[in-house]
């Protein structure tokens, strides 16, 4: 990867609307060649962002580099040059798989013997051959979304831009759709994405994590972890999960445990707190208490989810 020249630098972008500031003055950077993945709950600003790093929307204050050239409400040069898939489908639902993509590829303004191998090459990365005639409307989700992804490819953009793609979409279609984008990775297209699901987040070279308007981290996984993972995690498997988080949750709010956050995972149950195996005889006497046996109880390293939550609600 070349990172001496970032494929995306974004400097100061701020965007108020009125009273309220959905972005206060964000700064990172992408590198070339990369996936970036870009985290927050609903309303934290993600999509305002991708809106004004496209040009769609005006910032109130900052600026936005694509490929070296500044993003000012000229993007002519540059919309050749990226691509975007919305979160939400934004193709035709009564239109075949074939009639889509020439559409877009003509909206892209590629001829016709260009476009056809284009899209020949298209449909084979996204294992669409033997689809095409298929209408849009009687396609998976999984598999509408693929074709998304193929026709926002077709002009062959540097930069691609995926806002929320996998949204609800079953997680085998997503593990799918997620070796197209290490195929795209691997010639050279840089990815930015949004997306609420940890376990792909795990998957992005780099991320940012945005909370009201704010960049609250910046970096790799492991580098997330290491700064903002406020303590050690121990994992029960205990006889009633939601009961026990919730004796749980009621010991920490009286003070009769000293521990930073309880969350259900499944069948299983995470709590947070500093050097947390001097707290295990305290959980499994509260739980006991309850009538809840607390099962196997370790100490496990943090998922990427155990840190976003503490992140969030830090």
């Amino acid at each position: 990867m070349n990172f001496e020249s970032p494929a995306i630098q974004v400097t100061n972008l701020t965007k108020r609307f009125g009273d309220f500031t959905a972005v206060n003055g964000v700064n990172f950077e992408v590198h070339r060649g990369e996936i970036f993945g870009f985290l927050g709950p609903n309303g934290s600003g993600k999509t305002t962002t991708i809106r004004m790093m496209l040009g769609l929307m005006k910032p109130t204050a900052g600026s936005v580099e694509i490929l070296g050239m500044k993003v000012d409400g000229d993007t002519v040069k540059i919309r050749p040059r990226v691509g975007y898939m919305s979160q939400r489908f934004s193709l035709y639902n009564d239109l075949t798989v074939l009639q889509n993509l020439n559409f877009y590829g003509a909206a892209y303004g590629l001829s016709n013997s260009e476009l056809q191998a284009r899209i020949k090459a298209a449909l084979a990365m996204a294992g669409l051959e033997g689809r095409e005639k298929s209408k849009t409307k009687d396609l998976s989700g999984g598999w509408r979304q693929r074709l998304a992804l193929s026709a926002s490819i077709l002009h062959r953009p540097e930069v691609l831009f995926l806002d929320e793609p996998t949204a609800g979409v079953d997680p085998l279609s997503r593990r799918a759709f997620w070796d197209l984008l290490y195929q795209l990775i691997s010639e050279g297209i840089t990815v930015f994405v949004t997306t609420h699901y940890m376990d792909e987040a795990e998957h992005c070279h780099r991320l940012a994590f945005i909370q009201h308007g704010d960049i609250i981290a910046y970096g790799t996984s492991a580098e997330i972890k290491n700064k903002m993972m406020r303590g050690e995690v121990l994992e029960l498997e205990p006889s009633d999960a939601p009961g026990a988080v919730k004796v749980l949750r009621a010991a920490q709010a009286s003070q009769a445990l000293h521990i930073e956050e309880v969350e259900l995972y499944g069948a299983l149950v995470h709590i947070v707190a500093p050097n947390i195996k001097k707290h295990q005889s305290a959980i499994e006497r509260e739980l006991h208490n309850a009538g809840i046996q607390a099962g196997q109880m370790s100490v496990i390293e943090p998922s990427l989810e155990d840190v976003f939550i503490s992140a969030m609600k830090k």
